[in-house]
């Protein structure tokens, strides 16, 4: 088996060292002459960036107090001016060559971009840093635990690999137990997926009679593109028998924005020599400081074809400085990744919650749950909680008098607890759906 932890600690953990240790002042001068450009292109390649960049902005104290936060609706709006794209791409569409979207909710259509060659090479790399620093090498094998379908997802994971002169197995076309046993078969060092997809690998293969932090080789997990507590991390590294780090990209923006340091739990930094991040008080939208939980605004700097600037995520995040992780590098980091969302935060009896908050109860319950929803419902006029588990050969009778009991004490809500029939519970390649509201 090999052994990624001395290449951890080298003078090669930095896929740029230039990019990734300029001091402070040189990353903002950097920022400022990129985001000036980007501001110049946009403005004269695209009318909707035209009409929401004024002309005459000179600093990144003026970028941030005169160009208007941008939401999900602007873009929407912008893009059923001339589907598919609208008036938002600052380069002809016929320029690109690559096409991704997003799924589409509350009745929404999806958002549409396409990113041209240099597009792409831009966020390829980024990826290429994330998975560098968490310990990737030249000559390991990958694999992508997720559809290949329209998401951006973890395309550019596939990309990244390649270009670090990694082996990248494809499982797009794979069921669960296709890609356990290939796991195993080609001896994976490194694998892509969603936290929820994880430990749906971990359920098959228990269900396959294989145990595979003995039989398998996995030794880095990148686990992103949903939030979890510690006690998903932990179930992960056990189940695999390896290092499990968090990443988050998205679509709107076309690329990875952080990844978790292996210095520091839970240090995702932000990739701040490509993307300039914000964090704003979710009601009076004025800056937060570090330590803080607000809302992370983003803006690229490296994408041509469809520019960001200013983006309203509804991501919650920590910001903390630098120098508060002991890695080397000079960029910022968040402190948990992301937190949640705003629009994911729900009210119960004057209690606010959220998804990661029943998460992090029911994962301590693994060796008697499989898996979970939590739903919101009216019983009576009053918010109710019900958590809907699927129960293992290995449960107890009063399984569901422990869970209630326990989320009563960490979370001050009582839930009503469930038991469902086995397999009974969505479980998916990407994002599984835990948290829905009936109310």
């Amino acid at each position: 088996m090999v052994s990624l932890e001395p290449v951890l600690l080298d003078h090669t953990r930095y896929w740029n060292r230039r990019a990734e240790t300029m001091s402070r002042s040189e990353l903002a001068e950097w920022q400022w002459h990129k985001l000036k450009r980007a501001l110049d292109h946009a403005r004269r390649g695209s009318s909707f960036w035209a009409e929401r960049i004024p002309a005459d902005v000179e600093s990144m104290a003026d970028f941030t107090e005169r160009v208007p936060l941008l939401h999900k609706k602007d873009l929407l709006a912008a893009q059923q001016e001339a589907p598919p794209f609208g008036s938002w791409p600052a380069l002809a569409p016929e320029l690109g060559s690559r096409y991704h979207q997003t799924s589409g909710t509350s009745g929404n259509p999806p958002v549409r971009t396409f990113d041209t060659a240099a597009d792409w090479a831009w966020s390829v790399d980024i990826f290429c840093t994330a998975l560098h620093a968490n310990g990737v090498r030249p000559g390991h094998r990958g694999m992508v635990c997720f559809g290949y379908g329209l998401f951006m997802g973890f395309w550019g994971m596939h990309y990244a690999l390649e270009r670090m002169g990694c082996m990248s197995v494809p499982s797009g076309g794979l069921d669960s137990r296709a890609r356990v046993q290939l796991l195993v078969d080609q001896q994976i060092e490194v694998i892509g997926c969603t936290p929820s997809y994880a430990l749906r690998l971990l359920e098959t293969a228990r269900e396959m009679g294989i145990d595979l932090a003995r039989d398998g080789n996995v030794q880095v997990i990148l686990a992103g593109a949903e939030p979890r507590p510690d006690s998903t991390t932990d179930a992960i590294a056990a189940g695999f028998g390896a290092r499990v780090f968090n990443a988050a990209g998205t679509t709107e923006l076309g690329a990875v924005f952080m990844f978790e340091c292996p210095s520091r739990r839970n240090a995702c930094h932000v990739v701040e020599s490509h993307i300039v991040e914000e964090v704003l008080h979710p009601d009076t939208l004025r800056p937060v400081g570090y330590g803080e939980v607000g809302v992370r605004v983003a803006s690229s700097l490296g994408r041509s074809g469809m520019p960001l600037f200013r983006h309203w995520t509804e991501d919650l995040v920590i910001r903390r400085p630098w120098h508060a992780c002991e890695c080397g590098r000079t960029w910022d980091f968040y402190d948990g990744g992301i937190l949640g969302r705003t629009d994911d935060m729900k009210k119960i009896r004057g209690i606010s919650v959220t998804p990661v908050m029943f998460e992090d109860v029911i994962r301590r319950f693994s060796d008697e749950v499989s898996e979970y929803q939590t739903v919101l419902r009216k019983d009576r006029g009053l918010d109710t909680v019900v958590l809907r588990v699927e129960p293992t050969t290995a449960m107890r009778p009063d399984l569901g008098q422990r869970i209630s009991g326990q989320v009563k004490s960490e979370i001050g809500i009582r839930p009503e607890v469930e038991l469902a029939e086995p397999s009974s519970l969505p479980r998916s390649d990407w994002k599984t759906a835990r948290f829905l509201d009936e109310r």
